[in-house]
């Protein structure tokens, strides 16, 4: 590997066996061809179904990136991937910590040098072999590539509540054939920037997963969000839910854009594409009222529906849903149309922006971690210096 390319060319040897198996790079494909060999088809795919399902899709997509490179790497130099000599891996390392992008700039940040390790370490585990990033010789090296680097983690710019009313200002006009996109873009901005929703649990949801009940305090509706899995709870064991309340003005109201989509929702299922224009004219939604006083549930209790599906540029809804990265996506795209710069946003700015506005709002930590189902108060106290720095230091008590 050298300082300057970074495109690494993979052997058609490594290609042919990464295609074998299962999905997951983990899951060993040997003992998988042994497992077919043992028991019929069927059987044998149940297996591996549920073996590519024990991790999730983008942990799965970057160790799966990081090994293709590793073994490209052993091929190139001639040496072994499949047991791997620790000493091997340090220069790997060491070598990708030194590579440069065509501008100059650090190919690799630290982060990604220690999951490429991680990657190396998973498949080792998976296939009963000892990890090599575990000796001295690996860890001192990307101790060292830390002490060496010493850059600050770039973050995203986070969805404030003036930039979120900036999106909200370029969604698409009503009317046909617009109006879907109009109204499920709408919905994914409130629920994610109210929710502190990641990426991937936006893309996740279900209609089922969101229903509509009465806040007992004030009488009014509110969202009841059942996260069906999590960053932090993939098997979806702890029940996590996320609480929505009406909004104060209709415009911003996310029971209100859920109420607008589900009912849209309905009337596609009912009438499909072709007569959605002619329900879209009898049925104007207005922007000065509330509508969601009227929502009592809805009709498609169908358990597999995504809540947010892809939407064509003619107004068709389709049947699978919008993945994370369309998520994030979406949230450059507006921040483009709003004439910010969409580099410096993500999937992730709406849910950074709740907890920094939060904190601008004067939530303590608590109520911040209880929303943003946060269990480090460290990375919520990062929110809040992000939101005033002077809030609670002791500088302001020096009198200078």
């Amino acid at each position: 590997m050298t300082t300057t390319d970074t495109q690494i060319a993979v052997p058609d040897t490594v290609r042919g066996e990464l295609r074998r198996g299962v999905r997951s790079v983990l899951v060993d494909p040997v003992a998988l061809r042994l497992v077919r060999e043992r028991f019929d088809s069927e059987q044998a795919g149940a297996l591996g179904r549920y073996l590519a399902a024990s991790q999730s899709p983008n942990t799965v997509r970057a160790y799966r990136s990081d090994w293709v490179a590793w073994s490209a790497w052993c091929a190139a130099e001639g040496r072994q991937s499949l047991p791997a000599d620790p000493l091997d891996v340090a220069v790997y390392v060491a070598a990708a910590a030194d590579a440069r992008k065509t501008g100059g700039e650090w190919a690799f940040g630290a982060a990604t040098l220690e999951r490429k390790c991680a990657a190396i370490a998973a498949v080792h585990a998976a296939n009963g072999l000892p990890s090599p990033t575990r000796s001295d010789v690996v860890r001192l090296t990307l101790r060292g590539i830390r002490r060496t680097r010493r850059t600050q983690p770039k973050r995203k710019r986070p969805v404030l509540l003036h930039t979120l009313e900036q999106l909200l200002a370029e969604l698409p006009a009503p009317g046909w054939p617009t109006e879907p996109a109009r109204r499920r873009d709408l919905l994914i901005l409130l629920v994610g920037f109210a929710g502190a929703l990641r990426r991937s649990e936006i893309a996740g949801l279900r209609i089922t997963d969101v229903s509509v009940h009465l806040d007992h305090h004030t009488g009014e509706p509110m969202l009841l969000i059942q996260l069906p899995a999590t960053k932090t709870d993939p098997s979806g064991s702890t029940g996590q839910r996320v609480a929505l309340p009406r909004g104060g003005r209709p415009p911003t109201c996310p029971v209100c854009a859920f109420t607008d989509w589900i009912r849209l929702r309905e009337a596609y299922a009912e009438h499909g594409r072709g007569g959605l224009p002619g329900w879209l004219d009898a049925t104007p939604v207005g922007t000065d009222l509330h509508r969601c006083h009227g929502f009592t549930g809805t009709t498609l209790t169908d358990p597999d529906l995504p809540l947010f599906p892809a939407v064509s540029r003619h107004g068709g809804l389709g049947s699978t849903a919008m993945s994370g990265r369309a998520v994030a996506e979406l949230v450059k795209r507006y921040a483009a149309r709003a004439g910010l710069d969409p580099t410096l946003f993500s999937g992730h700015s709406l849910r950074s922006g709740f907890a920094t506005q939060a904190a601008l709002g004067g939530a303590s930590d608590r109520e911040i971690m209880r929303q943003g189902r946060w269990s480090n108060p460290r990375t919520v106290h990062g929110y809040i210096r992000t939101a005033n720095p002077l809030d609670d230091n002791a500088v302001t008590k020096l009198g200078l």
